[in-house]
């Protein structure tokens, strides 16, 4: 029970606090990165570069292991996932980063910083997850 617990405390809260050293819970900072003609911030290229080596790192080591340390097994993505909604849920969220600056992981570390719009983004995102489900008749 302990395990199932402080592992995901312990990653998610990693996550969150390189999310926010990253400058990742700033929409004008998000903003900025999407904005390639005018004032373009490249912060963003920066954190996504060091996901991707530390990415890199855990497929190399995943590769030579036989199971997860905390798992019993790795429940890895293959090609037949790739769906026209998956695709069109993509271009939504791509949408809707664009405009808010926040994503999922981001809006929940901002509700620590400013709890007041990254509450509303949060709300709103629930909403929608809560009106597909009910549209698609899982809820």
């Amino acid at each position: 029970m302990m395990r199932e617990t402080l592992v995901p405390l312990a990653s998610g809260t990693i996550f969150g606090a390189g999310l926010t050293i990253g400058g990742m819970t700033d929409p004008a900072r998000v903003r900025g990165f999407l904005d390639l003609f005018g004032d373009w911030d490249p912060t963003l290229a920066f954190v996504m570069g060091g996901a991707v080596l530390v990415m890199a790192l855990a497929w190399t080591m995943q590769r030579k292991m036989l199971r997860p340390f905390f798992g019993d097994g790795f429940a890895l993505p293959d090609r037949s996932d790739i769906t026209p909604r998956l695709i069109g849920g993509s271009a939504l969220f791509g949408i809707g980063w664009a405009i808010a600056g926040l994503c999922p992981g981001p809006s929940f570390a901002a509700l620590a910083i400013a709890p007041a719009s990254a509450a509303i983004f949060v709300t709103a995102m629930l909403g929608g997850m809560l009106l597909v489900r009910l549209v698609e008749g899982q809820g």
